[in-house]
């Protein structure tokens, strides 16, 4: 296997690594990452200006693997998580078996995927047509990454290298495309429930915005602190995690609203006559 892993946290982030131990058992390993945090970035690109990447050596934060496992090439990216993950399937790489994005410090549920860095960065992967997985766990403050680690190793047992599934292309050496967001709870894999697979639940947290200084020196801080979920439905991904469930979400990318076309199309019959009519 080819595996390519990335990250909003940054190149030198704890879960990156932890990710980076067991995937490379699975197959060489390419590490493209932002040098520098980049959460709540989203899927954003940059675009007016160039991204310098350079090839770093970070073996000492491979140590502590069962063995030594396949060839392990790193790179740090003065950029965005979606910059690293294109650049690294257009230039510095190129095709691959599997995206990983993660392990995420915090979690990734509901709504927020849409500002979600680790989520953007796996976007990219996804697009691209290769098999995807955005994967978190669900705290900042000394996250515990051993349980997603080996969650990350299941997943691709079972996923990437086990055989077709029904409904595969039998053509094809890996199963038909998916994209994951995963998100494990904090804790020993002694802790947890269980496994739900689950669809994405609404806002999990809302923004606050503090002010501070005064005239031309003020300034605001934009913060994601306000709980809002406080009972989210069963069979999401935020009651999963409330539940100290693993939640696993099957995601695509659209924001469609095709329900919303036969309104719509009744509430605009005949704008275009309308707009294209001759004016007085």
């Amino acid at each position: 296997m080819k595996i390519l892993l990335t990250n909003d946290d940054g190149i030198h982030a704890a879960g990156l690594w932890a990710a980076a131990r067991v995937l490379r058992q699975a197959g060489e390993l390419f590490v493209v990452a932002p040098d520098r945090e980049q959460s709540g970035v989203g899927a954003s690109l940059t675009l007016h200006a160039p991204v310098r990447a350079r090839q770093v050596n970070v073996d000492s934060n491979l140590s502590g693997g069962a063995e030594a496992g396949h060839p392990v090439t790193v790179y740090s990216v003065e950029g965005t998580p979606g910059d690293s993950c294109i650049l690294a399937l257009e230039q510095l790489v190129g095709q691959v078996d599997l995206v990983v994005s993660g392990i995420n410090a915090g979690s990734n549920l509901g709504w927020d995927v849409m500002v979600s860095g680790t989520v953007g960065a796996a976007v990219q992967g996804y697009v691209r047509g290769y098999p995807t997985m955005a994967i978190s766990v669900g705290a900042v403050e000394n996250p515990q990454y051993d349980a997603a680690a080996r969650v990350l190793q299941l997943l691709v047992q079972r996923l990437v290298q086990a055989p077709a599934a029904p409904g595969d292309d039998p053509g094809n050496s890996t199963p038909s495309n998916f994209f994951l967001n995963i998100n494990v709870p904090s804790t020993s894999l002694a802790s947890i429930v269980g496994v739900r697979i689950t669809t994405l639940g609404n806002r999990s947290y809302g923004e606050t915005v503090r002010a501070e200084g005064t005239g031309h020196r003020q300034r605001y801080w934009i913060a994601r602190n306000r709980l809002i979920a406080i009972n989210p439905p069963e069979g999401t991904d935020l009651w999963a995690m409330r539940n100290s469930c693993i939640s696993i979400t099957p995601l695509q990318v659209t924001i469609g609203h095709q329900e919303h076309i036969p309104s719509l199309e009744a509430r605009l019959e005949g704008l275009a006559e309308q707009l294209l009519a001759p004016r007085d």
